[in-house]
């Protein structure tokens, strides 16, 4: 039996925001749907847009910045997934919470890592 590689954390930005594309394009064609819809699009797809820019940082410090940024956006879209439950079948939106609070424990983890080494960098340890 094989193993399935396991997916790199850019990709699974990546699958996140097209995995809310999908979600979004199930949301009433209303006003408050249409508004959730948009909101999301924007958040849960700048993930991956901040974590590609935080994968060529121009230093430490913006690597951490940039992770922090998609972590943000995370944050944002876990927001308007609770407000998209009043819309949508909790079904649908689970996988997606799901997968936001695993993402958020990655990149959380990237940054306290990231965060570790540069500061025994900086004291030279």
């Amino acid at each position: 039996m094989q193993c399935e590689k396991p997916r790199r954390l850019g990709e699974r930005t990546v699958e996140y925001g097209l995995a809310a594309m999908d979600f979004c394009g199930t949301l009433p064609r209303t006003a408050a749907g249409r508004h959730i819809a948009d909101q999301m699009l924007r958040s849960a797809t700048s993930v991956a847009a901040n974590y590609a820019e935080a994968s060529e940082a121009e230093s430490p410090a913006d690597f951490i910045h940039k992770l922090k940024l998609a972590q943000k956006e995370l944050k944002e879209s876990r927001v308007w997934l609770l407000f998209a439950s009043r819309l949508a079948p909790g079904g649908a939106i689970e996988p997606l919470m799901a997968e936001s609070r695993e993402l958020l424990l990655m990149i959380g983890k990237s940054i306290n890592t990231a965060s570790a080494r540069m500061q025994r960098k900086a004291i030279g340890a």
